[in-house]
């Protein structure tokens, strides 16, 4: 069932992502562009172009940033779980969405920078 899932999710990111490109020449950066809107753990993000990093890159590389496109503004900071691209999933595939009810914006479940086989697997509560 979980693979299943994620091949649900995978395809679903390809209808909500528009363009997807390695920015800068840092390792786990990405300006990720999305047509619709979706969520993150705590935050809901408008259609547009955000800059997903991995804020501690030095160390475990388990927090995540996403920033406004110009740097100005930081819309999540968070704890993530490290997750290996699943089996068959695209090469430039760069992130997984989860299941939402009818009109809600879906959960990005998972996202891979560029050309990493290892991804950063966000952490929703159950509440």
């Amino acid at each position: 069932m979980a693979n299943r899932n994620i091949a649900w999710t995978v395809g679903a990111a390809s209808l909500f992502v528009l363009a997807l490109m390695q920015h800068g020449s840092a390792a786990g950066n990405a300006d990720l562009t999305f047509s619709q809107a979706v969520r993150l753990p705590g935050i809901s993000l408008d259609a547009g172009t955000y800059i997903f990093e991995v804020a501690n890159p030095n160390t475990r590389g388990n927090v995540v940033r996403v920033l406004s496109r110009d740097r100005k503004r930081a819309y999540f900071l968070g704890f993530t779980n490290p997750i290996a691209k699943p089996r068959g999933l695209s090469s430039d595939a760069m992130i997984s969405l989860g299941e939402s009810g009818p009109g809600a914006a879906p959960p990005i479940t998972a996202w891979w920078p560029a050309g990493e086989e290892t991804g950063r697997e966000f952490i929703y509560s159950d509440r």
